[in-house]
């Protein structure tokens, strides 16, 4: 059975988000069903340097206290690709050579709409100039560079436990042809 939307109500919004709740009709019957909105979509950079090793930032975030994850952010407006470019500069103070889109996923989809954008940055190396000014505002406390198995060993263990850095991490294992 398809969802049938009766009415929908935003009854919440800021410049990032806005939360609508919608009168529906589902599998389970009638019921309501609320809907938080990215105002656009979000990029994860895997980024590789000279060693291939992944490029990770460690953040204390406000929902989920100390949270290792792949740089990321909000498009804001921006082609995917320069947002990925930007965020992969003003977390860890990087650029990279070679940039490939491995592809679209969707956080959340249950109650979300929030596209979110996968790259891969190999040749990953600082930047000349880079201001780690950034990384504070950020909530950035390090940047560390780690072999993709030990990446793994920590989705594993449970140190790495943000769901959009483990599905990024599983789209550049794949492409790069380490998961088989």
């Amino acid at each position: 059975m398809a969802w049938i939307t009766r009415e929908s109500t935003t009854v919440y919004e800021n410049p990032w988000i806005s939360v609508r709740e919608d009168t529906v009709t589902g599998p389970g019957g009638d019921g309501i069903y609320g809907v938080v909105s990215m105002r656009n979509p979000a990029v994860f950079v895997i980024a590789l340097d000279s060693e291939d090793r992944v490029g990770l930032v460690a953040l204390e975030r406000y929902t989920t206290g100390a949270s290792l994850e792949v740089p990321a952010g909000g498009t804001d407006g921006e082609d995917p690709l320069v947002a990925a470019h930007r965020e992969l500069l003003e977390e860890t103070g990087f650029e990279a050579e070679e940039w490939t889109h491995l592809g679209t996923m969707n956080a959340l989809n249950g109650i979300a709409e929030a596209p979110e954008h996968v790259f891969l940055a190999r040749g990953a190396r600082p930047a000349a100039g880079a201001d780690v000014r950034s990384q504070h505002e950020e909530g950035i406390d390090d940047v560390l560079w780690v072999p993709l198995p030990e990446v793994l060993d920590m989705i594993a263990d449970g140190r790495i436990s943000d769901g959009e850095t483990i599905a990024a991490v599983a789209y550049a294992g794949i492409r790069l042809g380490r998961f088989r």
